[in-house]
């Protein structure tokens, strides 16, 4: 067992006041205790606790370095496994803990077979719940995946498949609050990678074209997530054509094969806007 294996009480005035006064460092012996209390509140219904002081804590712990790369190691461990966590707000928060360590710089490739395994596969797409608060999925994943996506240890083919899996998997949840945007701002990301080919680029998305191209096989209505998919590549068109910011990039940077990705995204949506 580690010392974030367990389920401690949350002390939500503990955490307000650290929020409130630019989150001081803890004693360093303190620090797996207050981890495992974080972990807790990261998962909780309280959505004032789980995406309250508490997230605002950690993130700023991880980013000044307060939890250490062994601490984020095991911390990391916790996350991978709650995406089989039957509760959704746990499953739909664990990619935002997550995506702070691998920001962090810090991998490892359970994490990434975890968050493969999850993402094209979540269920529960809705965006708020009036009792969870928000909940995300799309939107959590999409940042997650953009920054594995940017990771020198992670195949950037890898992250474009799965982006299309998320893509094509059957829904009837319609996109909100801008989760295309995100979805598209993580793709676009990952295809900044110096490494990918052209045809790396642009081949993951014959996965859509495909799959564009069963929907309008008789069905009288455009299919939840043929409008998800279509949206998104529109908002992937616009950020191959101006950039996208990575990181710490002071401008936003254009994908390599920019006008490449351009001609295919006309190609592949170009059937989908025709008459009928």
């Amino acid at each position: 067992m580690t010392e974030i294996d367990f389920r401690p009480p949350i002390d939500a005035a503990r955490w307000l006041y650290l929020y409130e006064n630019d989150c001081p460092a803890p004693a360093a012996a303190e620090l797996p205790d207050l981890a495992a209390e974080l972990a807790e509140a990261l998962r909780h219904p309280d959505p004032d606790l789980r995406d309250g002081a508490p997230y605002v804590v950690l993130r700023t712990w991880i980013q000044r370095d307060v939890i250490d790369g062994p601490l984020r190691a095991r911390l990391g461990a916790v996350m991978a496994d709650r995406f089989d966590d039957p509760e959704v707000q746990a499953r739909t928060f664990a990619p935002l803990v997550l995506d702070m360590i691998v920001g962090r710089g810090d991998f490892d490739p359970a994490w990434l077979a975890a968050f493969r395994r999850w993402y094209p596969a979540e269920t529960d797409l809705r965006g708020y719940d009036a009792r969870l608060g928000w909940l995300h999925a799309v939107a959590h994943g999409a940042d997650l995946l953009g920054t594995f996506g940017l990771h020198p240890d992670v195949d950037p083919r890898e992250m474009l498949a799965l982006a299309a899996a998320r893509l094509v998997a059957p829904t009837d949840a319609l996109f909100g609050q801008q989760e295309d945007d995100r979805l598209a701002q993580g793709v676009a990301r990952t295809l900044t990678r110096p490494e990918l080919s052209e045809a790396d680029a642009v081949g993951w998305l014959d996965a859509l074209a495909s799959d564009f191209a069963a929907g309008r096989r008789g069905l009288p209505t455009t299919a939840a997530h043929t409008s998800n998919a279509m949206r998104t590549l529109r908002m992937l068109y616009l950020l191959a054509d101006t950039g996208v910011r990575t990181g710490d990039a002071a401008v936003p940077v254009r994908p390599p094969h920019a006008e490449a990705l351009k001609r295919r995204l006309t190609e592949v949506l170009a059937p989908v806007f025709q008459s009928a």
